[in-house]
Parts: structure tokens; sequence; C-alpha cells
């Protein structure tokens, strides 16, 4: 417990920032209404945490040090039960730890789905997943990586939108007129929600995404281990067996499918820690079975820190 506090203390002290910001749509933003929502930013004792009420989705960019470039590229979405978004602990830290490992980072600030901002809200988050795993791979020159490299990685309801980028992308729900791939190359699940279906849903999750009553259609579209083909991206997944919010059978049942489908994937089971057990860690430390998996299977190359 000490060491957990040491820890969020040291989180607090470091500032991390992203070398750029940017809009993640050069111009209007797809599938969006006129309405006007303030975004909430979320404090704790003066603390930033994440952010609420997301409406105009962003990409945050952490590029490592000249030199010492991996050419991989990871897109993170944060967790926060499709209601927030766990901006800090789910992608600034997460982003930093990537860069001293040669590799670059982009955090997803996605829009949260609403009626209010949405024509369709099931599709909004994905919409900006894709939107961001293209601007990745279009200005991939320009931040030294590696097109066929660039993956996704979600925690907790972040995990069911990469889940759903990873098993969605042969469709284009954005504008893309130069046919750019909407594949990533490789998925990084982290305590994921990865279906939609009464038995293995987080309930809130599914609530935010598809409302109150889905339709049986809605609930197998989203259900992501129902999804999966031979084209699925390999993944890296962990996850603990006695998560009390999100079941760790979501991450069995993908786990499962991805091998009868003949996509490589590793998987990490712990038997306790709850759900957000890796926040309770130093992120080198929970991280470096990751950075393992990248380089043997060769997404990344091993960078001397």
């Amino acid at each position: 417990m000490q060491r957990f506090f040491l820890f969020i203390l040291i989180c607090m002290a470091v500032q991390l920032k992203a070398q750029q910001t940017i809009p993640l749509y050069p111009g209007p933003i797809p599938n969006s209404t006129d309405y006007a929502m303030k975004e909430i930013r979320m404090e704790n004792n003066g603390i930033f945490l994440g952010y609420r009420s997301i409406s105009q989705p962003t990409l945050a960019v952490y590029l490592p040090e000249t030199g010492k470039e991996a050419g991989a590229a990871v897109v993170i979405c944060p967790g926060g039960g499709y209601g927030m978004e766990s901006y800090r602990l789910e992608g600034t830290i997460i982003a930093e730890t990537f860069t001293k490992n040669g590799i670059a980072a982009f955090i997803l600030k996605y829009r949260l789905p609403s009626d209010s901002i949405m024509m369709d809200k099931s599709i909004g988050p994905l919409q900006d997943a894709q939107q961001a795993i293209k601007t990745v791979r279009e200005r991939s020159k320009e931040w030294k990586i590696d097109p066929s490299k660039i993956g996704i990685m979600g925690f907790s309801a972040g995990g069911h939108l990469a889940s759903t980028a990873g098993t969605h992308f042969e469709k284009s729900f954005i504008p893309n007129d130069n046919n750019t791939s909407l594949r990533p190359d490789f998925m990084v699940l982290v305590y994921p929600v990865i279906s939609m279906t009464d038995e293995l849903t987080h309930g809130g999750s599914r609530k935010n995404l598809l409302g109150s009553n889905p339709a049986p259609d809605q609930i197998q579209l989203f259900s992501n281990e129902l999804q999966i083909n031979t084209k699925t991206p390999p993944a890296w997944i962990t996850h603990t067996g006695d998560d009390t919010v999100v079941p760790v059978e979501n991450s069995i049942r993908f786990y499962q499918a991805l091998i009868r489908n003949k996509v490589a994937a590793e998987m990490h089971l712990y038997p306790s820690g709850n759900h957000g057990f890796v926040l309770k860690l130093p992120a080198d430390e929970w991280m470096k079975p990751l950075f393992g998996w990248m380089a043997k299977s060769g997404i990344s190359k091993k960078i001397d820190n």
C-alpha cells in the first residue's frame, strides 16, 4: 500500500506534456449535431484526472527522443465506462512510458457517446478511433513511424473501443478519400470491456454506448468476441481473475476467439488486483512484458534507455 501511494505522489509531481495536441478532424466532425456541449475537466484536490462531456476530440502527440525511435506507434484510449475518460493515469503516464522505450504514443480524447451531440452515438467513439489511426498512418513519415506498425491500446471501456477498432476496420465510418488502411497493426487490451452481452458486459458502458434497451443486432455487432476473423490484428491482453467491474471472461473469450482464428495473441492473467490493477504499479514494471511481446513480435526494436 505504501508503495502505491508513493507511486501516485510521484505521478502527481511529474508534469507529462505532449509535444503537441491537435484537433482530431481537420474539418467538420462527422456524425455531429450543432449542440455545443461544454467539456468538464475533472480534478481532485487540484490534481487533474480526466474529462467528461467530450464533444471536441483531440490527439495528443508524444514522440520519443530523436535517434531512439523504435519505429512503432500506439494510439491510447483511456477508460471510463464511456461516461468519462481517465486521461491522466490511463493516458499521459502510459504515453510517457512508451516514449521512454522508443515508441511514439498518441492519446485519443474521443467523443463520449451522447444523443445530444451525435446522430448515432453508438459509432461516435469508433469514428474517432478510426480517424486517429488514419491520422497517424498518413503522417507517419513526419513522425518517423513505420506505417505498418501502428497499434491501438485501451483500458476498460477504452479496451472496448480499441477492440472495436481492431474488429470493425473493414468498414470505414469516417470520410476516407485516400482509402488509408484503418486496421490497427496490433491491439493492447488492459482489463477490457469486450462484450455487450448480458452475461459479460459492463452495464454502464453498454448503457452509455447503446442505450438502455439496445436491439439484439446492436448487442451482437458491438460484442467484439463475435467479430473476430483471420484478418483481426494480433493482441496483448492483461486482466485479473477477481475483477468485480469487468469480468475476466471478457478477455478470455476474446483470446479464445483469436486463437480459433489463428491470430497471434498473448494474455497475462493474474489472480488478484481487481479492476484497474495496473494503476497500482509503476508503469515501467507492468508494461515490461508488453515491451517484450512487441520486440519478439517484430513490432518494435529494443531501445537502450
